[in-house]
């Protein structure tokens, strides 16, 4: 993304206009033609405005972003585990960043369009035709901005960085986390796999339960090592092999 791509990104009266064009024509496949049951937005109402990161499995490229915003401009206009009529668009919550592949953002318009609402685009930890994904950590540039972002808002992460369910996770998200000792909000979502296409907002399964639970946040130890942390994580966000053995079973892609 350019120079200007960023700064443009930066301007919150410019995301704001995003999130408004985005909610609305999100909302409907979320609220109206799925059922949406959200959980433990309790946990949101009194965290500090920045040094927040949330991490969260992945179902989708772009409904599973979409829907931690709309609940977001929802609990700032005092809603708990609803989103209702979403007047809430008139005046969102625009101090958060998601962390998304550089790849993805660049595909279509609409892709280009929902970055200004806050993508800190990363490269792929894959090499791109490879037969196998060979998990490395985050560029040290990519790093960089997640850090730029988290010293002075909320960051949403998905460590598996793919919607492969109990894909392992990137040590690059337990590096972050051991430098900069934000506060870790598990998120953990459910149904987005089976409602929405995997590469835009299109509704595949209307009528399907979409379920989106918010968790204490973690307890860690930040002199940990990157390892234990990332499991304390991947625990947390259920696609540990350890939850995949107390007879857990990962979805299709």
């Amino acid at each position: 993304m350019s120079k200007l791509a960023e700064r443009i990104k930066r301007i919150r009266v410019v995301r704001a206009l995003v999130y408004v064009l985005v909610g609305l024509v999100s909302y409907p496949g979320l609220a109206l033609r799925n059922r949406l049951r959200i959980s433990g937005t309790e946990v949101l109402e009194n965290l500090p405005d920045r040094n927040v990161l949330f991490v969260s499995n992945h179902q989708t490229y772009f409904v599973d972003v979409i829907v931690f915003l709309h609940i977001f401009c929802a609990v700032k206009w005092r809603k708990r585990n609803r989103l209702g009529v979403p007047y809430y668009l008139l005046n969102p919550f625009t101090n958060v960043y998601f962390v998304a592949a550089e790849e993805t953002m660049k595909k279509n318009w609409v892709s280009h369009l929902f970055s200004l609402a806050g993508a800190i685009t990363v490269k792929r930890t894959w090499n791109k035709g490879a037969t196998s994904e060979v998990r490395r950590g985050l560029d040290p540039s990519d790093t960089r901005k997640i850090e730029r972002s988290l010293s002075n808002s909320w960051v949403i992460t998905f460590p598996q960085g793919t919607t492969k369910p109990f894909a392992p996770g990137r040590k690059g998200t337990a590096h972050i986390i051991k430098k900069n000792q934000p506060i870790i909000v598990p998120i953990v979502i459910g149904g987005f796999w089976r409602a929405f296409a995997k590469r835009g907002l299109a509704v595949r399964k209307a009528g399907t339960l979409l379920t989106v639970k918010f968790k204490e946040p973690l307890d860690v130890d930040y002199n940990d090592t990157t390892e234990h942390i990332l499991e304390q994580v991947m625990f947390a966000i259920e696609q540990s092999h350890e939850f995949m053995a107390k007879d857990h079973h990962p979805q299709p892609e």
